[in-house]
């Protein structure tokens, strides 16, 4: 008799803590932080991105875009989030490059967020316009070295990759270029088919259709290998040995967020971004999917952090 009294209550116990336990995550809309304008690499990759991960799970993944200061702003933000997983925040390899850039940060690149997923490589490509009087690498070296102050290139911000690989090539090379500075990858690019600027290490996303197009033309690609969507187009390596510059792309939540969510989010990421569908999409513009662990996420902005500030330091480049 007591044994049936006391199984009663267990179950009853039981039934108690199913009804009041936290709901399956995610439960209402997802808010994913872009650091820069609509238009460029990381809003390329974020839109299948967020679509198939709201197909997948229900909710609305509502993109909110935060342009400035390399990523800084975006990253505050996201520091200042609630820890549940409904606010994340998809950064770039800037992310990396930021606390050797600036002299100051509002947050820590490490202990402030929890890192998901590294979501994507993409390598860079060496975008000019047509009247660019440059079509390789030895030519455009040649001519910033013969015509000091002539050549200029745009970046989709201070402290962007844009900005430091070119900065790299310049240390490397001693090609003269002036930098000129826009708010994201899209104004970038606008400013390249305006003539505003000689040249641009950019996304081979958001260069590549203006390529393709016979709008801009390609110079070389920044990756140990040629891409396959340009064979044809030879990487900055095969004239400057050693140069190789590839962007990155991951996705953050804030520090404190419970390992469940965060297991969650990165099962759900890797899911989207090696759907078929998904995959051939990314694929066509340049990106490399990956889909990795927080953990595989969390060791390679470590290896970046260093990486980054040796180039930091070799090229002086520096943001106030």
């Amino acid at each position: 008799m007591i044994r049936s009294i006391l199984a009663a209550v267990s179950a009853s116990l039981l039934c108690l803590g199913a009804a009041h336990a936290a709901p399956a995550y995610p439960d209402k809309p997802i808010t994913l932080l872009i650091p820069y304008p609509p238009g460029g690499s990381a809003d390329m990759l974020a839109r299948p991105l967020g679509a198939e991960l709201q197909k997948k799970w229900g909710q609305p993944v509502v993109l909110e875009y935060k342009p400035g200061a390399g990523g800084a702003i975006a990253s505050a933000q996201l520091a200042r989030a609630k820890p549940d997983g409904y606010t994340v925040l998809m950064v770039l390899a800037a992310h990396a490059i930021n606390p050797s850039l600036y002299p100051s940060l509002p947050y820590d690149t490490r202990k402030d967020f929890a890192p998901v997923s590294l979501v994507a490589t993409l390598p860079m490509l060496v975008a000019a316009p047509l009247a660019t009087p440059a079509d390789t690498i030895p030519e455009l070296i040649a001519y910033g070295k013969s015509h000091p102050g002539k050549l200029s290139f745009a970046s989709a911000g201070n402290g962007n990759t844009s900005h430091l690989a070119a900065e790299m090539f310049k240390h490397q090379t001693g090609a003269d270029m002036m930098h000129v500075p826009y708010k994201g990858s899209g104004p970038a690019v606008v400013a390249l088919l305006g003539g505003e600027v000689s040249l641009m290490f950019d996304s081979i996303s958001t260069s590549l259709p203006q390529v393709q197009a016979g709008k801009l033309k390609a110079i070389a690609v920044t990756g140990e290998h040629r891409s396959p969507l340009l064979p044809n187009v030879p990487t900055v390596a095969e004239s400057v040995p050693g140069f190789v510059v590839n962007g990155w792309y991951g996705i953050l939540a804030p520090a404190g967020t419970p390992k469940s969510v965060v297991d969650a989010l990165s099962k759900g990421i890797a899911q989207a971004v090696t759907a078929p569908a998904v995959k051939q999409q990314l694929s066509g513009y340049g990106y490399e999917v990956v889909g990795s662990t927080p953990e595989e996420f969390g060791a390679h902005i470590d290896r970046e952090l260093g990486a980054w500030k040796k180039a930091v330091e070799v090229s002086g480049a520096k943001v106030n």
